[in-house]
């Protein structure tokens, strides 16, 4: 599994976000891409209201900001 974080720059929920990701312990690793919305303008119209955003990659499901660890680690499984 992967994971696409849709974020931006001076995003005060964008690196809560992070920081939640980034602290849950999981039993392995999982690579993350991160992706600035400002770059693409197909981006900011889809995702520019919602992030942060996380999204598989091998399911195409989404987790929208707010978001607790419990949801978190039930959207991985």
């Amino acid at each position: 599994m992967e994971l696409i974080f849709y974020t931006t720059s001076n995003c005060h929920l964008c690196e809560l976000a992070e920081a939640l990701l980034v602290n849950t312990p999981m039993p392995e690793p999982i690579p993350v891409d991160v992706v600035d919305i400002a770059q693409s303008e197909a981006l900011v119209e889809r995702y520019g209201t919602r992030i942060p955003v996380l999204r598989r990659q091998d399911t195409g499901t989404e987790l929208g900001w707010p978001f607790t660890q419990a949801q978190l680690l039930t959207f991985l499984q």
